[in-house]
């Protein structure tokens, strides 16, 4: 585990890299995309580095706008031993690539925008079902934690769950 760590802290920083000076104070007039937001927040090291490995790091980049739901580094945690050091290996990258744009959906989608139950398509083919009601918001039964991050290229909700998507 020690070395996985140390691969997320590494890929971490060479991606903070391309992070402006005043996002590192977390104060901007003008958000980063996506990718910059996730590494300026401390919170997704392990989500970066799933991104960097599976080669999706310029698609998060793009023009957009893109919604994501951006799960923690304690959702990854959480997931059963070796699952992230398993997906993260190179002879995995279409299964890690799937898991990870399951968590993305086209357009810019606001929390002010649910309202009730939405089956949304994700980039990776399938649906998630987004619930809105007075309890919160939930993604596939993941709490949405944080809500409307912005970024230049769409936005970001914090979720406290990895979602995976359906098997084929």
């Amino acid at each position: 585990m020690s070395k996985l760590k140390s691969a997320v802290i590494a890929i971490a920083a060479c991606l903070g890299l391309s992070v402006s000076t005043a996002m590192a104070g977390g104060h901007t007039s003008e958000p980063g995309d996506i990718v910059e937001v996730a590494v300026g927040n401390g919170s997704f090291n392990t989500l970066v580095a799933a991104v960097t490995a599976a080669g999706l790091v310029d698609a998060l980049q793009g023009d957009g706008p893109l919604t994501v739901f951006a799960p923690t580094d304690a959702a990854f945690a959480a997931l059963p031993d070796g699952t992230v050091e398993t997906l993260l290996l190179p002879e995995n990258i279409e299964q890690l690539q799937a898991v990870l744009l399951y968590h993305v959906v086209p357009g810019q989608v606001m929390s002010t925008d649910l309202s009730g139950t939405i089956n949304a398509a994700t980039l990776e083919g399938a649906t998630i079902e987004i619930v809105a009601n007075d309890d919160g918001v939930t993604v596939n039964g993941a709490n949405v934690v944080a809500a409307d991050v912005p970024a230049s290229n769409g936005v970001i909700h914090v979720i406290d769950a990895v979602l995976l998507p359906p098997a084929n």
